[in-house]
C-alpha cells in the first residue's frame, strides 16, 4: 500500500526538479548577456554534385590545418551582434565546403572577440560536424566577412545552421 504513495512523491519530487531546472536554465537565456547561442537556419543547399569534385589527401591535409572546430568559452550571445547574410558555398582547392557570409555589430562599443558557429548536417539530420570562424575587434557600426571551412564532402551536406557569438571589451 505504501508503494503507490512513494512512486507519487518520487514523481513529484522528479517534477519540481525539472521544473526548477527550466526556471533557472530560463533566467540565462540568450538576450543580451550570457546564455546558449540561438541558431538560426541555412538557406537550403543546394548542390549539384557532378560538378564538384571532392579535395585531394593534400588540399584535405591543408583544409583540416586550417578549419576550426574548437569553440571558445570566453564568447556568448551580444544583442548588437546579427549574421546579416550567410549561404553555403563550394570553393575550389583546399576550401571546398564553406559556409560563407557577413555579421555585423550594431551597436556602438567595439566586441573583442567574434565567433560564428556552423553545425552541418545530411539529408537524414544527422550531425556531421561543427565549424567557426574567428575574428577579433569588430567595432560599433562594423562588418566582418566571415568563411567557415566545412571538412565535409559537398555531396554528404543537406543542410546546416549557424549562430553569431562574442566577447565584449
Amino acid at each position: 500500500m505504501t508503494r503507490p504513495e512513494s512512486t507519487s512523491r518520487r514523481r513529484l519530487l522528479a517534477a519540481v526538479g525539472a521544473g526548477v531546472s527550466a526556471a533557472v536554465a530560463g533566467c540565462t537565456g540568450s538576450g543580451g548577456l550570457g546564455g546558449e547561442p540561438s541558431y538560426e537556419d541555412g538557406n537550403g543547399v543546394e548542390i549539384n554534385a557532378s560538378n564538384v569534385s571532392n579535395r585531394t589527401t593534400s588540399e584535405m591535409s591543408t583544409a583540416a590545418a586550417l578549419a576550426n572546430q574548437q569553440p571558445s568559452q570566453s564568447v556568448t550571445p551580444l544583442d548588437p551582434l546579427s549574421v546579416t547574410d550567410h549561404q553555403f558555398v563550394v570553393e575550389g582547392g583546399y576550401l571546398g565546403s564553406t559556409v560563407q557570409g557577413t555579421v555585423e555589430n550594431t551597436g556602438s562599443d567595439r566586441i573583442q572577440i567574434v565567433e560564428v558557429r556552423t553545425r552541418i548536417y545530411d539529408d537524414a539530420g544527422n550531425l556531421l560536424g561543427r565549424y567557426l570562424a574567428t575574428t577579433g575587434d569588430l567595432d560599433g557600426g562594423e562588418t566582418w566577412e566571415f568563411q567557415v571551412i566545412v571538412l565535409e564532402a559537398p555531396s554528404d551536406v543537406a543542410a546546416y545552421d549557424i549562430a553569431v557569438l562574442g566577447t565584449p571589451s
